[in-house]
Protein backbone atom coordinates (compact mmCIF):
# COMPACT_ATOMS: atom_id res chain seq x y z
CA UNK A 1 0.00 0.00 0.00
CA UNK A 2 1.61 3.45 -1.05
CA UNK A 3 2.47 5.59 1.79
CA UNK A 4 1.38 8.36 1.05
CA UNK A 5 -2.22 6.65 0.54
CA UNK A 6 -2.51 5.70 3.91
CA UNK A 7 -1.87 8.67 5.39
CA UNK A 8 -5.11 9.83 3.09
CA UNK A 9 -6.60 7.08 4.52
CA UNK A 10 -5.62 8.22 7.88
CA UNK A 11 -6.89 11.62 7.40
CA UNK A 12 -9.82 10.85 6.29
CA UNK A 13 -10.37 8.47 9.46
CA UNK A 14 -9.40 11.25 11.50
CA UNK A 15 -11.98 13.72 9.87
CA UNK A 16 -14.65 11.27 9.87
CA UNK A 17 -14.19 10.75 13.59
CA UNK A 18 -15.20 14.09 14.51
CA UNK A 19 -18.41 13.36 13.84
CA UNK A 20 -19.48 10.89 16.67
CA UNK A 21 -16.93 13.02 18.88
CA UNK A 22 -19.40 15.79 18.41
CA UNK A 23 -22.31 13.45 19.11
CA UNK A 24 -20.62 12.65 22.05
CA UNK A 25 -21.46 15.90 23.43
CA UNK A 26 -25.23 15.37 23.07
CA UNK A 27 -25.88 13.89 26.50
CA UNK A 28 -24.41 16.80 28.22
CA UNK A 29 -26.11 19.28 26.00
CA UNK A 30 -29.31 17.51 26.68
CA UNK A 31 -29.34 17.06 30.05
CA UNK A 32 -27.56 19.84 31.66
CA UNK A 33 -29.40 22.40 29.13
CA UNK A 34 -32.47 21.28 27.04
CA UNK A 35 -35.62 21.24 28.92
CA UNK A 36 -36.49 18.04 30.41
CA UNK A 37 -38.58 14.76 28.41
CA UNK A 38 -39.23 16.32 25.32
CA UNK A 39 -36.84 13.45 23.32
CA UNK A 40 -37.97 13.70 20.00
CA UNK A 41 -38.73 17.71 19.96
CA UNK A 42 -34.95 17.66 20.52
CA UNK A 43 -34.46 15.09 17.45
CA UNK A 44 -37.22 16.79 15.60
CA UNK A 45 -35.39 20.76 16.24
CA UNK A 46 -31.80 18.76 15.81
CA UNK A 47 -32.82 17.41 12.22
CA UNK A 48 -35.47 19.59 10.32
CA UNK A 49 -33.47 23.21 10.47
CA UNK A 50 -30.01 21.86 9.52
CA UNK A 51 -31.57 19.75 6.86
CA UNK A 52 -33.41 23.69 5.71
CA UNK A 53 -30.33 25.55 5.68
CA UNK A 54 -28.08 22.89 3.61
CA UNK A 55 -31.20 22.41 1.16
CA UNK A 56 -31.21 25.97 0.55
CA UNK A 57 -27.30 26.03 0.49
CA UNK A 58 -26.86 23.86 -2.06
CA UNK A 59 -30.23 24.44 -4.54
CA UNK A 60 -29.73 21.46 -5.70
CA UNK A 61 -33.52 19.49 -6.25
CA UNK A 62 -32.79 15.74 -6.75
CA UNK A 63 -33.56 14.34 -10.04
CA UNK A 64 -36.42 11.79 -10.26
CA UNK A 65 -34.50 8.93 -9.94
CA UNK A 66 -32.88 9.61 -6.88
CA UNK A 67 -36.12 10.54 -5.04
CA UNK A 68 -36.59 6.62 -3.83
CA UNK A 69 -32.83 5.92 -2.53
CA UNK A 70 -32.57 9.35 -0.88
CA UNK A 71 -36.11 8.53 1.18
CA UNK A 72 -34.61 5.18 2.49
CA UNK A 73 -31.13 6.39 3.31
CA UNK A 74 -33.30 9.54 5.46
CA UNK A 75 -35.31 6.82 7.02
CA UNK A 76 -33.05 4.71 8.11
CA UNK A 77 -30.28 7.22 8.66
CA UNK A 78 -32.41 9.92 10.52
CA UNK A 79 -36.19 9.40 11.35
CA UNK A 80 -36.03 5.76 12.38
CA UNK A 81 -33.02 5.13 13.55
CA UNK A 82 -32.99 8.88 15.26
CA UNK A 83 -36.79 7.93 17.14
CA UNK A 84 -35.41 3.74 18.42
CA UNK A 85 -32.99 5.70 19.67
CA UNK A 86 -34.47 7.82 22.17
CA UNK A 87 -37.20 4.68 22.71
CA UNK A 88 -34.41 2.74 23.85
CA UNK A 89 -32.60 5.60 26.00
CA UNK A 90 -36.20 6.21 27.63
CA UNK A 91 -36.46 2.39 28.57
CA UNK A 92 -32.92 0.76 28.89
CA UNK A 93 -30.40 2.62 31.15
CA UNK A 94 -27.62 4.21 28.64
CA UNK A 95 -24.88 1.53 29.13
CA UNK A 96 -27.05 -1.23 27.93
CA UNK A 97 -28.27 0.47 24.92
CA UNK A 98 -24.62 1.48 24.49
CA UNK A 99 -23.56 -2.20 24.13
CA UNK A 100 -26.05 -2.91 22.10
CA UNK A 101 -25.35 -0.50 19.73
CA UNK A 102 -22.04 -1.32 19.68
CA UNK A 103 -22.37 -4.40 17.75
CA UNK A 104 -22.93 -2.31 14.56
CA UNK A 105 -19.52 -2.64 13.17
CA UNK A 106 -20.59 -6.70 12.97
CA UNK A 107 -23.88 -6.13 11.23
CA UNK A 108 -22.25 -3.96 8.90
CA UNK A 109 -19.82 -6.76 7.85
CA UNK A 110 -22.79 -9.44 7.99
CA UNK A 111 -24.63 -6.94 5.25
CA UNK A 112 -21.36 -6.61 3.25
CA UNK A 113 -20.57 -10.44 3.79
CA UNK A 114 -24.95 -11.68 2.67
CA UNK A 115 -25.12 -8.91 -0.10
CA UNK A 116 -21.88 -8.41 -1.90
CA UNK A 117 -19.96 -11.91 -0.71
CA UNK A 118 -16.91 -9.60 1.20
CA UNK A 119 -15.82 -12.16 3.62
CA UNK A 120 -14.79 -9.69 6.28
CA UNK A 121 -11.22 -9.87 7.71
CA UNK A 122 -10.31 -11.97 11.00
CA UNK A 123 -9.01 -9.41 12.32
CA UNK A 124 -12.01 -6.73 12.27
CA UNK A 125 -14.44 -9.28 13.59
CA UNK A 126 -12.11 -10.18 16.30
CA UNK A 127 -11.84 -6.26 17.29
CA UNK A 128 -15.56 -5.90 16.53
CA UNK A 129 -16.07 -8.10 19.39
CA UNK A 130 -13.54 -7.32 21.74
CA UNK A 131 -15.05 -3.49 21.05
CA UNK A 132 -18.34 -4.76 22.26
CA UNK A 133 -16.65 -6.59 25.77
CA UNK A 134 -14.89 -3.67 26.10
CA UNK A 135 -18.20 -0.95 25.98
CA UNK A 136 -19.82 -3.63 28.17
CA UNK A 137 -16.79 -3.32 30.76
CA UNK A 138 -17.03 0.24 30.16
CA UNK A 139 -20.87 1.35 30.69
CA UNK A 140 -22.54 -1.53 31.93
CA UNK A 141 -24.07 -1.51 35.43
CA UNK A 142 -24.40 -4.97 37.44
CA UNK A 143 -27.78 -5.51 37.65
CA UNK A 144 -29.24 -3.36 34.54
CA UNK A 145 -32.98 -3.95 33.39
CA UNK A 146 -33.61 -5.66 30.42
CA UNK A 147 -36.62 -4.31 29.32
CA UNK A 148 -38.10 -5.86 25.87
CA UNK A 149 -38.77 -3.10 23.89
CA UNK A 150 -36.09 -0.94 25.35
CA UNK A 151 -33.57 -3.92 24.20
CA UNK A 152 -35.97 -4.38 20.64
CA UNK A 153 -35.60 -0.51 20.24
CA UNK A 154 -31.80 -0.60 20.39
CA UNK A 155 -31.69 -3.12 17.99
CA UNK A 156 -33.77 -2.09 15.43
CA UNK A 157 -32.41 1.09 15.81
CA UNK A 158 -28.53 0.24 15.56
CA UNK A 159 -29.73 -2.22 12.44
CA UNK A 160 -31.09 0.91 10.39
CA UNK A 161 -28.10 3.03 11.34
CA UNK A 162 -25.82 -0.33 9.96
CA UNK A 163 -28.37 -0.71 7.25
CA UNK A 164 -27.85 3.20 6.31
CA UNK A 165 -23.86 2.85 6.42
CA UNK A 166 -23.89 0.35 4.21
CA UNK A 167 -26.29 1.16 1.69
CA UNK A 168 -24.37 4.82 1.22
CA UNK A 169 -21.56 3.45 0.41
CA UNK A 170 -23.05 0.39 -1.82
CA UNK A 171 -25.56 2.54 -4.13
CA UNK A 172 -22.81 5.71 -4.40
CA UNK A 173 -25.65 8.63 -4.48
CA UNK A 174 -24.90 10.79 -7.48
CA UNK A 175 -26.05 13.80 -5.02
CA UNK A 176 -23.53 16.29 -4.25
CA UNK A 177 -22.44 16.01 -0.47
CA UNK A 178 -24.41 18.93 1.34
CA UNK A 179 -27.65 18.62 -0.64
CA UNK A 180 -27.22 14.90 0.14
CA UNK A 181 -27.04 15.83 3.64
CA UNK A 182 -29.22 17.83 3.64
CA UNK A 183 -32.14 15.98 1.99
CA UNK A 184 -31.60 13.30 4.74
CA UNK A 185 -32.15 15.45 7.53
CA UNK A 186 -34.75 17.47 6.25
CA UNK A 187 -36.89 14.06 5.42
CA UNK A 188 -35.69 12.59 8.34
CA UNK A 189 -37.01 15.70 10.33
CA UNK A 190 -40.44 15.60 8.59
CA UNK A 191 -40.54 11.86 9.52
CA UNK A 192 -39.77 12.73 13.03
CA UNK A 193 -42.33 16.11 12.84
CA UNK A 194 -45.97 13.83 13.70
CA UNK A 195 -43.81 11.52 16.37
CA UNK A 196 -43.05 14.91 18.43
CA UNK A 197 -46.43 16.81 17.87
CA UNK A 198 -48.23 13.38 19.39
CA UNK A 199 -45.75 12.03 22.50
CA UNK A 200 -43.86 15.31 23.26
CA UNK A 201 -45.48 18.03 25.66
CA UNK A 202 -45.25 21.86 24.05
CA UNK A 203 -41.77 23.31 24.94
CA UNK A 204 -41.81 25.93 27.64
CA UNK A 205 -40.65 29.37 27.76
CA UNK A 206 -36.96 28.77 26.38
CA UNK A 207 -34.50 30.50 27.82
CA UNK A 208 -31.33 32.26 26.07
CA UNK A 209 -28.88 29.32 27.17
CA UNK A 210 -31.59 26.85 25.99
CA UNK A 211 -32.09 28.40 22.78
CA UNK A 212 -28.21 28.19 22.05
CA UNK A 213 -28.46 24.34 23.22
CA UNK A 214 -31.00 23.40 20.54
CA UNK A 215 -28.34 25.85 17.98
CA UNK A 216 -25.55 23.62 18.79
CA UNK A 217 -27.32 20.38 18.40
CA UNK A 218 -28.72 21.88 15.20
CA UNK A 219 -25.33 23.04 13.61
CA UNK A 220 -22.76 20.81 14.85
CA UNK A 221 -24.86 17.95 16.28
CA UNK A 222 -26.31 17.34 13.10
CA UNK A 223 -25.32 19.90 10.25
CA UNK A 224 -21.36 19.85 10.53
CA UNK A 225 -21.56 16.30 12.24
CA UNK A 226 -23.57 14.05 9.33
CA UNK A 227 -21.66 16.11 6.57
CA UNK A 228 -18.63 14.71 7.99
CA UNK A 229 -20.08 11.32 8.63
CA UNK A 230 -20.97 11.31 4.75
CA UNK A 231 -17.86 12.40 3.75
CA UNK A 232 -16.55 9.67 5.61
CA UNK A 233 -18.87 6.84 4.05
CA UNK A 234 -17.64 8.11 0.28
CA UNK A 235 -14.22 7.39 1.56
CA UNK A 236 -13.78 4.58 4.11
CA UNK A 237 -15.11 1.22 4.00
CA UNK A 238 -18.93 0.98 5.92
CA UNK A 239 -17.41 -1.08 9.08
CA UNK A 240 -14.66 0.95 8.92
CA UNK A 241 -17.31 4.08 9.61
CA UNK A 242 -19.21 2.17 11.71
CA UNK A 243 -16.69 1.44 14.12
CA UNK A 244 -16.14 4.95 14.71
CA UNK A 245 -19.35 5.21 16.21
CA UNK A 246 -17.85 3.90 19.66
CA UNK A 247 -16.47 6.96 20.30
CA UNK A 248 -19.39 9.21 20.88
CA UNK A 249 -20.19 7.10 24.37
CA UNK A 250 -16.64 7.71 24.88
CA UNK A 251 -16.52 11.32 24.44
CA UNK A 252 -19.86 10.88 27.22
CA UNK A 253 -17.72 9.32 29.78
CA UNK A 254 -14.80 11.67 29.29
CA UNK A 255 -17.36 14.65 29.11
CA UNK A 256 -19.15 13.54 32.46
CA UNK A 257 -16.03 13.68 33.83
CA UNK A 258 -14.14 16.68 32.88
CA UNK A 259 -17.14 18.55 33.46
CA UNK A 260 -19.71 17.02 35.73
CA UNK A 261 -16.87 15.12 38.34
CA UNK A 262 -18.36 11.53 36.84
CA UNK A 263 -16.22 9.44 38.03
CA UNK A 264 -14.38 6.47 36.24
CA UNK A 265 -13.35 3.33 37.96
CA UNK A 266 -9.79 1.25 37.17
CA UNK A 267 -12.44 -1.66 35.55
CA UNK A 268 -14.22 1.18 33.01
CA UNK A 269 -10.84 2.95 32.53
CA UNK A 270 -10.08 -0.57 31.07
CA UNK A 271 -13.24 -0.99 28.90
CA UNK A 272 -12.13 2.25 27.54
CA UNK A 273 -8.68 1.26 26.18
CA UNK A 274 -10.32 -1.77 25.31
CA UNK A 275 -12.77 0.32 22.98
CA UNK A 276 -9.89 2.47 21.83
CA UNK A 277 -8.04 0.01 20.67
CA UNK A 278 -10.92 -1.90 19.14
CA UNK A 279 -11.59 0.88 17.14
CA UNK A 280 -8.00 1.19 15.72
CA UNK A 281 -7.66 -2.48 14.90
CA UNK A 282 -10.89 -2.06 12.57
CA UNK A 283 -9.15 0.90 10.88
CA UNK A 284 -6.25 -1.20 10.57
CA UNK A 285 -7.52 -4.67 9.04
CA UNK A 286 -10.09 -2.18 7.06
CA UNK A 287 -7.33 -0.10 5.62
CA UNK A 288 -6.38 -1.45 2.36
CA UNK A 289 -9.44 -1.44 1.40
CA UNK A 290 -9.97 1.85 2.57
CA UNK A 291 -6.87 3.10 0.38
CA UNK A 292 -8.61 1.79 -3.19
CA UNK A 293 -11.91 3.47 -2.25
CA UNK A 294 -10.41 7.00 -1.12
CA UNK A 295 -8.47 7.30 -4.25
CA UNK A 296 -12.27 6.71 -6.09
CA UNK A 297 -13.97 8.82 -4.09
CA UNK A 298 -11.76 11.69 -4.86
CA UNK A 299 -11.83 11.19 -8.63
CA UNK A 300 -15.77 11.79 -7.86
CA UNK A 301 -17.46 14.81 -6.48
CA UNK A 302 -20.59 13.59 -5.56
CA UNK A 303 -21.09 11.73 -2.21
CA UNK A 304 -20.28 7.77 -2.84
CA UNK A 305 -22.64 5.71 -1.86
CA UNK A 306 -24.79 10.23 11.97
CA UNK A 307 -25.07 6.57 30.83
CA UNK A 308 -24.57 4.43 33.82
CA UNK A 309 -23.28 7.04 36.56
CA UNK A 310 -20.09 7.45 34.11
CA UNK A 311 -22.86 8.75 31.57
CA UNK A 312 -26.74 7.89 32.34
CA UNK A 313 -27.77 7.87 28.57
CA UNK A 314 -24.49 6.70 26.90
CA UNK A 315 -26.88 5.82 24.01
CA UNK A 316 -27.96 9.66 23.39
CA UNK A 317 -24.41 10.63 22.27
CA UNK A 318 -23.78 7.20 20.63
CA UNK A 319 -25.65 7.28 17.37
CA UNK A 320 -26.57 10.32 16.31
CA UNK A 321 -25.32 7.77 14.42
Amino acid sequence: MDRSLSRTTWLNVLITALAPAIWGSTYIVTTEILPPDRPFIAALLRALPAGLLLVLYSRYWPKRSEWSRLLVLAGLNIGFFQALLFVAAYRLPGGLAAVVGAIQPLLVMGLAWSMDRQRPASLAVAASVFGIAGMATLLLAPGASWDPIGIAAAFVGTACMASGTYLTRRWRPTVPLLAFTGWQLLIGGLLLLPVAWMIDPPLPQLSPVQWLGYAYLSLFGALLAYVLWFRGIARLAPVAVSSLGLLSPLVAVLLGWALLGQSITGVALLGLVAVLGSILAVQWAAAPAQSNSAATAQATPAVAAPHVKVAPCAILAQGDT
